[in-house]
């Protein structure tokens, strides 16, 4: 890491932060088109092609180098701006999918723009201060086919370079980032024998009676898991006609825990149903994963304290942020960056009152004015914060112990 201080004796955090301001205030017409655009056209995982061309598009226009299909995701994107001078590697991500049915129901649309304006502001910086600023393009959040490419990322070692990676997400209030339990998403398929239901009933085998019973035995399995966890899924195919015996039965669950540590071990005990299930029809099975595998968010609150003091800076309503950490019951592949390298990702403002994620409500305030204009509002503060962590060399040293001591200790 570089010695800054001359470049900062002339490039003042005011001036720094006059710039990204500027930069924002001027380019913020472009990028409240791109998101209504990406709204208009809601993609579900690894089908983001519109979606993921329109920011990359950007970025070129931005003067990043951006490579498409990257970490085995069609839809995901690596763009980079490298200054002449080294420094810190800082890492801003995108999302862009939609929700199958609803669209753009937990504003996607607007996080993906969030990163890429504040990312093209904060290269406007790095040109006299050095580093460089990335933006990953992570398909398919909410899950799906290939989904959760934040696991896919870490694990094709695009974050073994990285300092620190940032994003934030829109929602009711502003407030740091939100405790997410990690996330196992199977699929159980049950292969039996067709026959006549009624006439001969004795030469089938039911893979519809098997996955009913893994439902019955996952629900007796409830009374003795530990308090974190949640189990629920759905039947995906139960057969094709009454009167013919189901050779075919597949049903879909998400297994969820506070740790990787405790979801293992149920992960572990839900096969052993599947198993029963099997053995007690006659039936044989498939289980396992049907995308990447989400872990639990690792809480870094010096990193968010930085993002926190901004929104002081921006005169943001103090009734309008939450400054608590909260708890949430849903699960984010932000959680597998986490586990590397520090990692944020905050909360901003999108509707004055109360809306529910995933509703039509939500999907309303993603193009709502209020949507529009935090665009402006969450670029500046993520722009600031990672110009703070890039010029602070201690700073960004205390982020980085905190995240490994977070770790050692289990959160």
């Amino acid at each position: 890491m570089s010695n800054q201080t001359s470049n900062q004796v002339t490039f003042t955090k005011e001036n720094a932060y006059n710039t990204i301001t500027t930069f924002i205030e001027q380019q913020l017409p472009i990028y409240q088109e791109l998101a209504l655009d990406i709204h208009n056209h809601p993609e579900v995982s690894n089908y983001e092609f519109y979606s993921s061309d329109v920011l990359v598009n950007q970025l070129k226009k931005e003067g990043f180098k951006v490579v498409k299909d990257v970490a085995g995701h069609r839809t995901g994107f690596d763009a980079r701006y490298v200054s002449d001078k080294t420094g810190p590697v800082i890492c801003f991500l995108a999302e862009y999918d939609a929700l199958p049915g609803i669209g753009h129901a937990c504003g996607h649309n607007l996080f993906g723009t969030y990163s890429v304006l504040a990312a093209s502001a904060l290269k406007e910086l790095v040109k006299n201060v050095g580093g460089e600023v990335r933006v990953y393009g992570t398909p398919g959040e909410e899950g799906g086919e290939n989904g959760s490419a934040k696991g896919s990322f870490v694990r094709e070692g695009f974050f073994k370079d990285v300092d620190i990676a940032l994003c934030a997400h829109p929602a009711y209030k502003y407030g740091r980032t939100t405790s997410t339990l990690a996330n196992a998403p199977v699929d159980i398929k049950f292969y039996g024998k067709a026959s006549h239901a009624a006439a001969a009933p004795e030469k089938g085998i039911s893979a519809l009676e098997a996955l009913i019973q893994t439902f019955n035995g996952i629900n007796g399995l409830r009374l003795y898991l530990p308090k974190d966890v949640n189990i629920h899924g759905i039947i995906t195919d139960g057969g094709v006609a009454a009167n013919v015996i189901p050779e075919f039965a597949s049903g879909r669950f998400y297994l969820r825990a506070n740790n990787r540590t405790t979801l293992s071990e149920v992960y572990k005990k839900v096969e052993q149903v599947v198993e029963g299930a099997a053995l007690a029809t006659g039936a044989t099975y498939e289980f396992g994963l049907f995308q990447n595998a989400v872990d639990e968010t690792v809480i870094t609150p010096e990193f968010d304290e930085v993002f926190l003091t901004h929104t002081k800076d921006l005169a943001i309503p103090l009734e309008e942020i939450n400054v608590s950490f909260q708890t949430s019951l849903g699960s984010s592949d932000v959680g597998n960056v986490s586990q590397v390298i520090p990692t944020i990702q905050p909360t901003v403002s999108i509707a004055d009152t109360y809306i529910a994620g995933h509703s039509e409500e939500f999907k309303a305030a993603a193009k709502s004015e209020k949507g529009l204009a935090s665009i402006a509002i969450a670029a500046e503060l993520l722009a600031r914060t990672a110009y703070d962590i890039l010029v602070d060399a201690n700073l960004l040293a205390t982020i980085k112990e905190s995240h490994q001591n977070k770790l050692l200790a289990g959160q």
